[in-house]
């Protein structure tokens, strides 16, 4: 395992936020450069000067829609040419809206789908040439939602079914490679997740009642730093998820 990540360069998705705000923040506390990819500019351009302050590593803003295939070409294109080398790209941009099936517009069903499964896929996709040239590592933040029945939102909880399924299969088609491919599945985190139709986790749970950000980052860090070795899969939840089951 490396000790540092200095010297490596780290793209994040869905940077602005939660948990991709404190992977970006936690990658940059490892020595990586670190490029956040997300559609909120100033909030973009407030987490690079936050993180080269605190860190003195290079950060790079660039505005991104996953939902769009040449956006995210773009951004992968840039970060390259910029960093001129790219040794881990982590998958975090999603969302979830809407509730149950019957209740569902079609809208919120294609806003979801296209950011959770086409942005994925397009961030993965432009990556692995990058990665192919470093040994890189792939991360995709999943969830438990992408294990267990979600009834509450089953498109959402599909969504992360097939995040796991592809990212599991992309593992096997290019390990032989020298890429590594990691899920991290966190339940309830601490973050803005929940606000689009409904209350947020913040806002819903107390400090140290769930999984805050900055463990699920920690955990993605873990999973960056193996030289040699796949950490296939990580599951994140607060200890009594279980209890009364």
């Amino acid at each position: 395992m490396y000790e540092t990540l200095d010297g490596r360069t780290a793209l994040v998705t869905g940077a602005t936020a939660g948990i991709g705000s404190a992977t970006a923040d936690a990658l940059a506390g490892a020595g990586a450069n670190v490029a956040l990819a997300a559609r909120r500019e100033d909030r973009l351009a407030e987490l690079v000067r936050q993180i080269e302050s605190d860190h003195g590593v290079d950060a790079l803003a660039v505005p991104t829609d996953v939902r769009e295939e040449r956006q995210v070409e773009h951004c992968v294109e840039t970060v390259g040419a910029e960093f001129g080398r790219l040794d881990a790209v982590v998958v975090n941009a999603g969302l979830a809206r809407g509730s149950s099936v019957a209740d569902m517009s079609t809208d919120d069903y294609r806003t979801m789908m296209e950011t959770n499964v086409d942005g994925a896929f397009f961030t993965a996709s432009e990556s692995i040439s990058h990665l192919r040239e470093t040994e890189g590592n792939l991360v995709f933040v999943g969830s438990f939602a992408g294990q267990y029945p979600r009834p509450f939102n089953p498109v959402y909880a599909a969504s992360k079914w097939w995040l796991r399924g592809f990212a599991h299969s992309l593992e096997a088609s290019v390990g032989p490679d020298g890429i590594a491919v990691t899920v991290v599945n966190p339940s309830e985190v601490r973050t803005e997740f929940g606000s689009d139709y409904g209350e947020s986790f913040a806002d819903r749970f107390e400090e140290g009642e769930v999984t805050e950000p900055a463990e699920i980052a920690d955990a993605i860090v873990f999973a960056v730093k193996q030289d040699n070795s796949t950490v296939s899969e990580l599951d994140l939840y607060r200890r009594d998820k279980f209890e009364g089951w």
